[in-house]
């Protein structure tokens, strides 16, 4: 399958979300966030990045995941088109020293799901503010995205090529490499499970947020009312223990209204009275 989202950023299966994304960027931006079933780290899609999706049984002695062999295919069409594009690390494709194309995989007895991007003609100004990770302040033992730079192949190709073109080129090369001669559309029952799933799992902030590892979080910030001190546990999306300090002023009946609550900015708040040092304090626990 080749795909495209408008914006959005993914992250990996055992990715802390908070830890990853600049979250007031996205919210105020109204760019989703969320969470797939694959590992990996966080990635940003746009209409200038097209997504692929390869989805094979394998003997059961066989290597399951295999990043090497499944981006093959992908090299060898952009050998077609002047690239020369190379393995690196774990799991990511680099052509002239940058990084275009981050993959993951997600296993299911014996079919294997392998998936990734090819940042095209993506908006990099924006990727760049949406993955801004914050992971100096969140002790976890969660994935951690590896920051790299990154590129658009649109601006390396011999030829000027549209995105419709480029993945029509890409279409016609996979059907060859795979041999494959039929093709098929989602059909309507199959679009109405899709979305009843991405109701009740992929749009809740339970999967997106919650279903981060376990984290501690820790701060100490210079406030208009002092120096203000932070330190929660959370687990489940859920604050399972708190301590507040400002200026050495233990804030125990606020510890005491936050403790087993989301760690959500919008339950915090409307929790809290409305007032400055509010806003100020829920600020910090993010």
């Amino acid at each position: 399958m080749f795909w495209q989202n408008t914006p959005s950023v993914v992250v990996g299966k055992h990715q802390n979300t908070l830890a990853e994304v600049n979250m007031d960027f996205v919210q105020a931006n109204q760019i989703p966030v969320i969470r797939r079933i694959s590992g990996g780290g966080t990635v940003f899609h746009d209409l200038g990045n097209i997504n692929y999706t390869l989805i094979r049984s394998v003997e059961k002695d066989s290597m399951l995941v295999d990043f090497r062999k499944f981006t093959q295919p992908l090299r060898d069409f952009l050998e077609t088109v002047g690239l020369e594009a190379y393995f690196e690390g774990k799991n990511n494709l680099r052509v002239q020293g940058k990084k275009f194309s981050g993959n993951a995989a997600h296993v299911f007895k014996q079919r294997v799901m392998h998936h990734g991007t090819i940042l095209f003609d993506t908006d990099l100004k924006v990727l760049e503010k949406v993955i801004q990770p914050s992971q100096e302040q969140y002790f976890d033992k969660g994935i951690k995205s590896i920051n790299a730079e990154v590129t658009n192949i649109s601006t390396l190709l011999l030829e000027k090529t549209s995105l419709k073109d480029f993945k029509k080129l890409m279409t016609d090369f996979f059907k060859d490499y795979f041999q494959i001669v039929d093709h098929q559309r989602l059909g309507a029952d199959e679009v109405e499970s899709i979305e009843k799933l991405a109701a009740s799992k992929y749009k809740t902030w339970e999967w997106n947020v919650g279903y981060s590892p376990k984290y501690t979080l820790q701060k100490e910030v210079d406030t208009a009312y002092g120096r203000l001190k932070t330190k929660l546990y959370v687990e489940a999306g859920i604050i399972q223990d708190i301590t507040l300090f400002i200026e050495e002023k233990k804030l125990i009946k606020i510890e005491n209204q936050l403790k087993h609550q989301p760690h959500r900015k919008a339950v915090l708040l409307k929790l809290l009275a409305t007032d400055r040092f509010s806003e100020t304090l829920v600020n910090t626990l993010f």
